[in-house]
């Protein structure tokens, strides 16, 4: 069993190794790593070019943003599996990959998802928001669920069977498809309770006011196009916005 790894990059000089180094120490090896350069002009393809290995392939060359990347990768993928890591991402540990290998191979399942911290630019270890997926029926998509797509694995199949990342969505394409993949396309998706991604904190989405507004727009419309909720949709994205809440009430270790 074979994983495809994508990774959208834009001017990450100072993350982008982290990542590379966090997927070269996975147990498990059976992987090729997808790296698609938006044509940075600061350091990150020396990077790259330092740290590539006999798995990585790597395009760098102008898009049209992260989901344009993402579809190129998904576009070159050869693996079984197909997972994210963003040039802003590391794994939590090195086994990571070998654990979820092993849920494809024991289960009759189209997907795996875990759970997701958020974490200081400066401290990785220094935890902000726990993004606790849970076991949860897929009706809750209903009431605002979804899982972290950074921490979601899914056979090549579904996605070729149901598409990329649509967009015309320039900061909910992730939203859409895992709604399409899982809820309206029924995916059977197993959560490993356990953290498997570690995400810097302040994201594209979150960076200023009018980025969260065009998000919401985003989110909403999504929610209204596979008929989500039960009152238009408003029910549907305020439970998307208030669950995120409790992420941030986090036990002192």
């Amino acid at each position: 069993m074979k994983i495809s790894i994508i990774t959208a990059v834009y001017n990450r000089e100072t993350t982008i190794g982290r990542a590379i180094a966090s997927l070269q120490a996975q147990s498990f090896k059976n992987y090729e790593h997808i790296i698609i350069d938006g044509a940075s002009n600061d350091g990150t393809l020396s990077v790259i070019e330092r740290m590539k290995s006999p798995e990585s392939i790597v395009i760098s060359e102008s898009d049209a943003g992260i989901y344009d990347a993402l579809n190129k990768g998904l576009n070159m993928a050869t693996g079984d599996i197909v997972g994210f890591l963003h040039s802003d991402d590391i794994f939590s540990d090195f086994n990571v990959l070998q654990n979820v290998v092993e849920i494809f191979k024991n289960n009759i399942i189209d997907g795996v998802y875990g759970d997701l911290e958020y974490v200081s630019q400066v401290n990785p270890n220094k935890v902000i928001r726990h993004w606790k997926a849970g076991n949860v029926p897929v009706s809750k998509f209903n009431f605002g669920w979804m899982p972290p797509h950074p921490a979601l694995f899914l056979r090549r199949e579904v996605i070729n069977k149901l598409g990329g990342f649509d967009q015309r969505y320039q900061i909910s394409a992730d939203y859409d498809a895992m709604t399409r993949y899982i809820h309206t396309g029924k995916a059977q998706i197993y959560y490993l309770n356990r953290v498997l991604v570690k995400m810097n904190v302040g994201g594209e989405s979150n960076k200023s006011l009018e980025r969260l507004w065009r998000k919401s727009l985003e989110d909403f419309s999504i929610i209204r196009k596979y008929h989500l909720g039960f009152l238009g949709g408003l029910d549907t994205l305020f439970f998307k916005n208030i669950r995120k809440l409790p992420q941030f009430l986090i036990s002192k270790k």
